[in-house]
């Protein structure tokens, strides 16, 4: 069997490589880092340095042109800054709706493109790293368990009943993500989360504030930092 692991360069993709690694070894992972027109590199750079780590094929896809019309605060294109506060914050200034940072429907088109690649790599499975904090308050409603029960379904079906899609983090959060990379003894040194593209991580924007609380509540410090 061989599995496609969908790859940002962040926390919860990496511990999905490192646990598709573990199960099928690294001759048999792929990993797939896209492109979307982000407002930096620094995630596509993180996630070459982990696929060299883990001696993994990776491919790149660019999609930025399908994103090119979106106001999303993460998008080169866009004049919205990119908000220095919690989730939590940002969702009770949007009412429920997506947060800013929510790219339009990112992890269905993602997943869809990923379902092609893995069939022509002979790929059973694909990995992807949702889970619960994202999904919280519908800030990313397309991390849901209802949205990957979907997705699952219609690759499945779409692909023949030939491929499947695992979110093996969907009913779980960062700090047991974080938890279970600890024990597979992920480099999270390489990894990158924050939103905003300087030499350090911000420590500010929603992503670098759950990362450090969830290094914290493992009691461990981050090692990016």
């Amino acid at each position: 069997m061989r599995a496609l692991v969908l790859f940002s360069g962040g926390i919860d993709s990496t511990t999905c490589l490192a646990m598709a690694v573990e199960k099928y070894g690294n001759e048999n992972v792929t990993a797939l880092s896209v492109t979307y027109g982000q407002k930096h590199s620094k995630e596509i750079c993180s996630a070459k340095k982990i696929a060299d780590y883990y001696k993994v094929e990776l491919i790149t896809l660019d999609l930025a042109r399908i994103f090119s019309f979106s106001s999303c605060s993460l998008l080169e294109g866009s004049s919205e800054e990119i908000p220095l506060e919690s989730y939590a914050e940002q969702l009770e200034k949007t009412g429920g709706t997506p947060v800013s940072t929510y790219v339009p429907f990112r992890n269905g088109l993602f997943l869809s493109s990923a379902a092609s690649i893995a069939l022509s790599r002979n790929c059973s499975v694909i990995y992807y790293g949702a889970h619960s904090d994202d999904a919280a308050g519908s800030a990313y409603p397309d991390c849901s368990t209802e949205f990957n029960d979907a997705i699952n379904r219609a690759i499945y079906v779409g692909s023949g009943e030939q491929l499947r899609v695992e979110a093996p983090f969907v009913e779980l959060n960062k700090a047991d993500i974080i938890k279970k990379g600890l024990s597979l003894n992920v480099p999270y040194e390489l990894t990158w989360s924050c939103y905003v593209g300087s030499d350090k991580p911000c420590g500010k924007c929603g992503t670098c504030i759950d990362r450090q609380k969830a290094f914290e509540q493992n009691g461990v410090k981050d090692p990016i930092l």
